[in-house]
């Protein structure tokens, strides 16, 4: 799949009044430079990353969701817990067909980030790593991820795979970070 198609698709979830992107550039995950390639290269849940990263718990913050049926779709940061300092910026598409009611609650809940659910609730799950891309921020973004219009960061689009299915399809991206500090 193109990855910019795939970008499309997550963020038409939720219509923006303002450009989230100036642009968007598809990378070689070999040329993310660090400290975006240590967070961004895996295939682990963000939640965890951000908090090694940042040395601090996080918490889920939903600026907007919409659900159907099984699908449950919502846009969302993570912030440092305690504080309004932003970490990541996302989209979520969720399949709620592939866990149980327990973890569909907990999510729907809103109270928790969606990787510290999966992992609490002990759901068999890999992430699958689809592509990293380099985002010039636009307006919407900019404002997200209380950063600059026209810096840039990187982001990441993966699938979680819940109990052997694609329950899960991400766009993650993260607040921008200082080269000079590796923290991973």
């Amino acid at each position: 799949m193109n990855p910019l198609d795939e970008l499309d698709r997550l963020t038409s979830l939720f219509p923006q009044e303002e450009p989230l992107f100036a642009e968007v550039e598809y990378v070689a995950k070999s040329q993310v430079p660090e400290p975006y390639q240590g967070l961004l290269v895996h295939e682990h849940h963000m939640t965890i990353s951000m908090e090694e990263y940042h040395g601090c718990s996080v918490e889920v913050r939903v600026l907007d969701r919409k659900s159907e049926g099984d699908i449950y779709c919502r846009k969302i940061v993570l912030v440092k817990a305690g504080t309004n300092d932003v970490v990541q910026f996302g989209f979520v598409r969720f399949d709620f067909q592939y866990v149980t009611d327990a973890v569909r609650d907990e999510i729907v809940s809103e109270d928790i980030p969606l990787g510290r659910v999966l992992i609490n609730h002990n759901v068999l799950r890999h992430i699958d790593l689809g592509a990293i891309l380099k985002i010039t921020a636009g307006p919407g973004l900019a404002k997200s991820l209380q950063m600059e219009e026209g810096d840039v960061t990187y982001g990441r689009l993966a699938t979680i795979f819940c109990n052997r299915r694609p329950a899960v399809d991400l766009f993650e991206v993260s607040a921008p970070l200082d080269p000079a500090v590796s923290n991973m």
